[in-house]
């Protein structure tokens, strides 16, 4: 009895076409599966990195607004926007007639009250002395004569050959003579010491005044010349030639590069990044160029809250807390001239959102 040979499937025809598809097919989804934990992962690690929030702030210099003291007519104007001035230069010449008549009339006064100080310090004329000298022995002289009259007259009296009237009279007349001629002498003394001290310091102290309004009319002049009280660079020019301005009225805006800082307003959540002494970098797109942004770098030397109103409240926040604006400032590690008020600059921060979602 023959037997007949089992027959073996993985000899089969049938057998052999199904086998490679099955290891495509398995293949095909054990790569699926190493796909779908590598994107898991990758989203997972890109997820808990900290993303990059830029903050844009704007460039500020000091500056210093230049009004008239007095006021005028602008004569010439010397300097043009962007110039660079320096300390004491001469921005504007004013024309001001009221100015130029205080100071003539200061000056008339000054003489006047020269002159009177003058008189007072040299004294008499030697003709005036003269006449007050003349005056006085003239008096003496009548004073002596009455004198000498009275004697002969009183003599003449105690004899008994004269009547008391005639004595009475001769002595009045006696005493009166002495008086003018003790008054005589008193001007002639006078008119050779001069004038009282107190005379001379009363015409000091008015040539002293009237010196202060002339002085006071000479800075009132100088100040006319508006002129640049700080180095820097001349930002903007207001008047025109030829306008009237009045007292205080601002004339040419200057700003000192010297002096520079950037600001930002930055939420609390932000303000650890800018402790003040802290530094970071901020690129101002002013100055950049498509291959080359422009960065500088920033101390932060003030931090300050806000009003109120720039308060920001959020409405989907479970914590329900307030989050309050911060004012930083920030000054260039090394000023940069060709830097300009009112340039942005971005300055990007590590966002604290997906930090704190990888902390829950």
């Amino acid at each position: 009895m023959s037997t007949s040979p089992t027959p073996n499937p993985s000899s089969s025809p049938a057998y052999n076409k199904k086998n490679p598809l099955k290891i495509i097919v398995i293949a095909l989804i054990v790569l699926g599966l190493l796909a779908f934990v590598a994107y898991g992962l990758f989203k997972s690690e890109r997820s808990s990195a900290p993303e990059a929030v830029t903050l844009q702030g704007q460039m500020d210099m000091q500056q210093t607004s230049i009004g008239a003291k007095v006021p005028g007519r602008i004569a010439k104007i010397l300097v043009t926007e962007g110039d660079k001035v320096t300390v004491g230069q001469q921005l504007i010449e004013m024309d001001s007639p009221e100015i130029n008549a205080k100071i003539n009339q200061a000056k008339a006064g000054q003489q006047m009250a020269q002159s009177q100080l003058d008189k007072a310090e040299n004294g008499a004329r030697p003709q005036e002395i003269a006449q007050a000298k003349a005056a006085w022995q003239a008096n003496q002289a009548a004073a002596d004569l009455a004198e000498s009259t009275y004697e002969r007259v009183n003599r003449l009296y105690e004899e008994g050959l004269m009547a008391r009237q005639k004595r009475d009279e001769a002595y009045t007349q006696y005493v009166a003579n002495q008086d003018k001629a003790e008054a005589a002498k008193q001007q002639y003394e006078m008119a050779m010491e001069g004038a009282r001290s107190e005379d001379k310091a009363g015409a000091a102290a008015q040539v002293a005044q009237v010196d202060a309004k002339l002085e006071e009319a000479m800075v009132a002049k100088e100040e006319s010349n508006l002129k640049s009280p700080i180095s820097g660079i001349v930002d903007n020019v207001i008047v025109n030639p030829g306008e009237v301005v009045g007292q205080g009225v601002p004339l040419i805006s200057l700003v000192n590069p010297d002096q520079q800082w950037v600001v930002l307003n930055v939420t609390e959540n932000y303000l650890g990044q800018f402790a003040i002494g802290s530094t970071f970098t901020g690129t101002l797109p002013a100055l950049s160029r498509p291959d080359a942004p422009y960065q500088k770098q920033f101390t932060v030397y003030a931090s300050s809250a806000l009003a109120d109103f720039a308060t920001w409240r959020p409405t989907n926040n479970d914590d329900g807390f307030d989050v309050r604006t911060f004012e930083i400032k920030a000054r260039p590690t090394q000023p940069d001239p060709t830097i300009r008020s009112g340039m942005s600059v971005l300055v990007k921060v590590q966002s604290l959102t997906n930090t704190n979602k990888a902390g829950k």
